[in-house]
């Protein structure tokens, strides 16, 4: 099976199993606009984009979308280059989207642990998953749909203190904290 079917095969079943927000395979999304020249009351400029393996994102009033979760998707291996390739652009999309979610996922893996070099290279991941195969067990699929759904409101919760930062009716924590949450393989 070729990633880019396995990824679609994934972001449908994500698609029925989340209510509420729409998921697909080979979604563009922008990285950068690069400024091309200034006007009096305009700007002239070039959209950047990447094609996202699977992006799961939440559709609002009329014919506006937002991105929650991006989902990068490797299966057999994943190198140190695809570790340090996919990191970086999870940190691109961050930089325009910085409520967005980012994650990669490893499918037919057989051995099925995430390998050292994803935590040693994959600083820019707020999550990585393996699969034993390209088919979940009931585990594996029951994590990935929990974390998915964690990553959708932590999307939620970061938009929501970024942009809402100076409205007297926020919320106003007073505590932030990531903390390091794993999941061993039997």
């Amino acid at each position: 099976m070729k990633e880019t079917e396995w990824a679609k095969l994934v972001a449908d079943k994500l698609d029925r199993a989340l209510s509420g927000f729409n998921v697909k395979a080979g979604k563009r999304l922008i990285y950068a606009n690069e400024i091309v020249e200034y006007g009096e009351n305009s700007t002239s400029y070039n959209e950047m984009a990447y094609e996202t393996d699977i992006l799961v994102y939440e559709k609002n009033k009329e014919n506006f979308w937002k991105p929650r979760v991006v989902i990068e998707t490797k299966i057999d291996s994943v190198t140190t280059h695809d570790a340090i390739t996919y990191s970086q652009k999870s940190a691109t999309h961050k930089y325009v989207h910085p409520y967005l979610r980012y994650g990669i996922f490893l499918g037919h893996r057989g051995h099925h642990p995430l390998p050292g070099r994803l935590f040693r290279h994959g600083a820019h991941f707020d999550f990585m998953l393996s699969w034993k195969d390209y088919e979940p067990e009931d585990t594996e699929w029951k994590i990935l749909l929990s974390i998915i759904k964690k990553e959708i409101t932590a999307s939620k919760k970061l938009e929501e203190m970024i942009f809402n930062s100076r409205s007297k009716q926020r919320e106003k924590y007073i505590a932030l904290h990531k903390p390091l949450v794993t999941t061993c393989a039997k």
